[in-house]
C-alpha cells in the first residue's frame, strides 16, 4: 500500500474537516465493498499455493508420510493434515 498527500487528493475544505478529528496522524480508509479484491488476487501466489498443495497431496497419496511431507514442504505437520484434508475433499466433489 502506498500513500498519498493529501493536499495533492482533497480540497483544503475537507483536510480542515479531517484534521479537527485526526491531526498529523496516518488513518485508513477502507475500499468499498464492492471494490475488494479476494487475497492473492493481484499475484500469482494463490495459484502458487493451490499448486503446491496439489503437490503435497500427490505425494500423500503416492506413499509419502505427513512426518516426511512436513520436512519436505517445510510445513508443519498440522498445516500437512489440513492440506491433505483439504485437497481430498476437493476431489471428492
Amino acid at each position: 500500500m502506498s500513500y498519498i498527500k493529501a493536499k495533492n487528493l482533497l480540497p483544503s475544505e475537507l483536510i480542515e474537516l479531517i484534521q479537527k478529528y485526526v491531526d498529523g496522524e496516518y488513518i485508513y480508509i477502507p475500499r468499498k465493498e464492492d471494490n475488494k479484491k479476494s487475497w492473492g488476487s493481484s499475484t500469482a501466489i494463490r495459484r502458487e499455493i493451490d499448486l503446491r498443495n496439489s503437490d503435497i497431496y500427490n505425494d500423500y497419496q503416492s506413499g509419502m508420510d505427513m512426518d516426511n511431507l512436513a520436512g519436505k514442504y517445510y510445513l508443519s505437520l498440522k498445516s500437512i493434515q489440513r492440506i491433505v484434508l483439504k485437497e481430498k475433499r476437493n476431489r471428492i466433489n
